[in-house]
């Protein structure tokens, strides 16, 4: 028996909620920081699933359209107790996240302004820099597993930090290769042909939005949107913005703001949408039509997870994908060291946020100290150091 094929323990509902409700509260850092807390809590900590079987559920969800993060939430849910599981997980996962977007949103609408969070936030970047560092390594140490794996690793990296090529080609990419040369198929050097997404929908520009038009969209572009929820700006800007005029572009913005300050997935900006189009109503049903699809992805793929690791060429693509994964997670640290290690106003480089950063990795590393706990220290750190000035 592989060690992906472990069967992992029953969980009770009550601490599946207690553990996805935290998570969703403080899940800041966009979806891999999401993924790399996740792992430090079921992984390291519970002991739910093995690391390589919880690198199968990450790979799994770049299969699939929808927010990878959410996903995986999802995922784990159904490996512990079934459907009823992955809808608990996901709930709570989502519900938390999006009620305090939905309080900003009102907020926002009502008096115009989007409330100053700056400061906590720059303390939060410097733990998840280092949540993101500790996770990489100890997944890499589990994904690479030979020079053919390194190899990809490398090359779907450079790749990543070149090029504008959207993460889930190359975790498909290093996918396909390393099943190919693991059946005794040369991979032939080429150029894939992709094919662009359908027009999602067509309307009349300018033409009002009703409750039907906002959960329509949002339910179509859940069943589309590969890769990181941050595809979403640009289809809500080329659609919502451009296309329909529901939203002005400051009004996007604004949204964009709103979800980035608030914790859990990314796709919580459309709750924001939701609301400045058609209030309450809108809110809710943007936001169920956004993430219904991966519900149903999720339960209709989960079987075949243990199914396609047993297979040698699926079993070698999803390992391949994880190599692709363990690049995207480097490439994203450096992008995030680069953004997250400045002082607040982005000019130069913070001595304050830096030692933050590698305190946070020493305890993570060394003492093994809670992912929470040092989110919740950054950002108390973040607000008195704006306080004082010295952020």
């Amino acid at each position: 028996m592989t060690e992906t094929t472990h069967a992992p323990p029953r969980v009770a509902y009550s601490e599946l909620i207690r553990l996805f409700l935290r998570l969703s509260i403080t899940a800041f850092g966009g979806p891999l920081a999401h993924i790399a807390v996740a792992e430090d809590e079921i992984v390291t900590r519970r002991k739910w699933l093995t690391r390589e079987h919880y690198l199968d559920l990450v790979s799994a969800t770049n299969l699939i359209p929808g927010p990878n993060s959410t996903e995986v939430m999802i995922h784990v849910g159904y490996v512990m107790r079934g459907i009823p599981g992955a809808i608990v997980t996901g709930v709570c996962f989502i519900a938390p996240a999006m009620l305090l977007t939905l309080a900003l949103a009102m907020l926002y609408v009502s008096s115009g302004t989007i409330p100053q969070v700056q400061s906590m936030l720059w303390g939060i970047a410097p733990v998840i820099i280092a949540i993101i560092a500790q996770v990489g390594w100890r997944l890499a140490q589990t994904a690479l597993k030979n020079r053919v794996l390194w190899v990809l690793f490398i090359v779907a990296a450079l790749v990543l930090f070149a090029t504008p090529t959207p993460e889930v080609l190359v975790m498909l990419g290093a996918g396909l290769i390393y099943a190919l040369y693991r059946v005794g198929i040369p991979a032939q050097a080429g150029t894939l042909a992709l094919v662009a997404l359908p027009t999602l929908v067509q309307a009349a520009q300018n033409a009002p939005a009703t409750l039907w038009d906002l959960f329509w969209y949002f339910l179509k572009i859940g069943s589309v949107l590969f890769g990181s929820g941050y595809v979403l700006i640009t289809y809500i800007q080329q659609d919502i913005v451009n296309g329909f005029g529901w939203l002005s572009a400051q009004q996007l913005l604004d949204a964009v703001a709103i979800g980035q300050t608030t914790p859990g997935p990314v796709l919580t900006t459309v709750t924001v949408v939701g609301y400045i189009v058609a209030g309450l109503p809108g809110a809710l049903l943007a936001t169920l039509g956004v993430f219904l699809p991966s519900f149903v992805l999720v339960i209709l793929t989960a079987p075949l997870i243990p199914r396609m690791r047993r297979s040698r060429f699926l079993g070698a693509f999803l390992t391949g994908v994880n190599a692709g994964v363990i690049a995207a997670i480097g490439v994203t640290l450096l992008d995030l060291i680069n953004a997250g290690l400045r002082n607040l106003d982005g000019s130069a480089w913070s001595p304050l946020a830096i030692l933050l950063a590698l305190g946070a990795l020493v305890l993570l590393l060394r003492f093994r100290l809670n992912a929470t706990w040092l989110i919740a220290a950054g950002g108390l750190i973040g607000v008195l150091a704006g306080a004082f000035g010295v952020a």
